[in-house]
């Protein structure tokens, strides 16, 4: 504790930089510097100016925080993470010194955040640990990483039996509005095997959020979960910087040689957010209007989720502190809200390039009623089949040959076309395809485990 205040100490200045705004466009304050130091990404102060008798003032913050996004000659270009109500040629900017840190601690869990890092469950203040964290952190090297060989059970049959995850591995949960994507995120945060969860709620209705809490998690689920969340109305900054600091929180439970399971909905979101910025900044639109910094931050900001450091089976000496680190996983699924069912569209297939595999969920399955309406066949894992033994790969073959066989000829069988006996393989693709789509559909509350998942498929099959 003594090292910790002793660092805070030294990082303390005695020189205070400062600005005033000159303008104001948009979501952008030009702030005029005359000290040279500061940089992007650095964070500001912004005090408004406020007569007496305004009788607005009571309903704006006295002070704003802000960050420098550009630069435009001589002059710093800002944005608030709150409104700019109040803000006026002539109000005071002062600067903060070092890059965004926050100093998590295990006595987060249970707790909910906003993207600054402040409790908004009422529960109280937040207990710091003694580490510093930078908000966006530079992902581990490829060469330092573990592999992803270990399995992990997610509860769910059909992604324990065709999309088969392993700890560190990063998943894209594809969807249209309305498919259910919250609700098949709802449950790997209640069934996945993990020792922690931290959960980023990006742009999310505010409605849900205590749905979500109360509903979804419910108390034994947040005992083991943070909760990041930045609601649809909160400015750009707020939106982006959430998906940072869920990435933060994930990161220093995952130095702590724990397996962490992170949640984020959605990834469009931030990407939005990031356009909001870019473009306010003076980026050019590229394709939708995307700004190029979206297409950099993405890959950025999904490659700090994996294994961490490999520091072998057993607990060793890590020299940097003498004290005994094992490796930690950060497995993680980010929702991607496709636009208009579009799988391709291009944030869909930054995201898909980037990740370690996909779960398409369909529309015309979810409108047949089967949840979660996973499209097994537009679906895939990158550890399979290096995490599967002989014996189970050849079952989800069959199976996955068998759900192929039906759909090529579904339009037929509907019509009445298809004559029975005319191919054998038809004829037991028919038989068989009701019983494997009653076992991939699954109820929310219902949870089935990785080797009774196989268990039951293979049933199915040799019936």
């Amino acid at each position: 504790m003594l090292n910790s205040l002793n660092q805070q100490i030294s990082a303390l200045s005695t020189v205070e930089i400062y600005g005033t705004v000159s303008a104001i466009q948009g979501l952008i304050l030009t702030v005029e510097i005359k000290n040279k130091i500061v940089s992007i990404g650095s964070r500001c102060i912004i005090h408004p100016n406020f007569d007496e008798e305004d009788t607005h003032a009571h309903v704006v913050n006295a002070a704003i925080k802000g960050e420098v996004v550009g630069f435009e000659n001589d002059h710093v270009l800002i944005m608030p993470f709150g409104s700019v109500i109040g803000i006026s040629p002539g109000s005071r900017v002062v600067f903060e010194h070092g890059i965004a840190t926050i100093k998590p601690s295990l006595k987060w869990c249970g707790r909910v955040l906003n993207a600054l890092a402040e409790p908004i469950d009422g529960e109280g203040d937040l207990e710091s640990g003694f580490e510093e964290y930078p908000l966006q952190a530079t992902p581990i090297p490829a060469s330092q990483r573990a592999r992803v060989v270990d399995r992990i059970d997610v509860g769910i049959r059909a992604v324990n039996t065709f999309l088969t995850c392993c700890k560190g591995q990063r998943l894209g949960i594809f969807a249209g509005s309305g498919v259910g994507k919250s609700m098949l995120l709802s449950m790997f945060a209640r069934h996945t095997e993990c020792d922690v969860c931290v959960i980023g709620l990006i742009g999310e209705r505010g409605r849900e959020v205590k749905d979500f809490i109360e509903e979804t998690l419910g108390p034994e689920g947040l005992k083991r979960s943070v909760l990041v969340v930045a609601t649809s109305d909160e400015s750009p900054l707020m939106r982006r910087q959430s998906t940072h600091l869920t990435l933060a929180i994930a990161e220093y439970f995952r130095d702590q040689g724990l397996s962490v399971l992170c949640l984020m909905d959605s990834v469009t979101r931030f990407a939005m957010a990031q356009r909001e910025i870019g473009l306010s900044a003076g980026e050019p639109p590229t394709t939708k209007g995307y700004p190029p910094s979206t297409f950099a931050e993405l890959p950025r900001l999904l490659e700090r989720a994996g294994p961490g450091i490999d520091y072998g089976n057993d607990l060793v000496t890590h020299s940097k502190n003498g004290k005994e680190k094992k490796t930690g996983y950060i497995t993680a699924f980010f929702t991607v809200l496709v636009d208009g069912d579009d799988m391709n569209e291009p944030i869909a297939d930054a995201v898909r390039a980037t990740l370690d595999g996909h779960i398409v969920l369909d529309r015309a399955i979810a409108e047949r009623g089967r949840f979660p309406a996973i499209n097994i066949l537009r679906s895939v894992s990158r550890a399979v089949p290096a995490c599967h033994s002989d014996e189970e790969q050849e079952t989800v073959q069959s199976a996955r040959r068998f759900i192929s066989t039906y759909e090529d000829m579904a339009d037929m069988i509907r019509l009445g076309a298809y004559r029975p006996g005319s191919n054998a393989e038809v004829d037991r693709a028919i038989e068989l395809f009701p019983h494997i789509s009653a076992f991939l559909g699954q109820r929310s509350n219902d949870i089935t485990g990785g080797e009774e998942s196989f268990s039951r498929l293979k049933s199915i099959l040799s019936n």
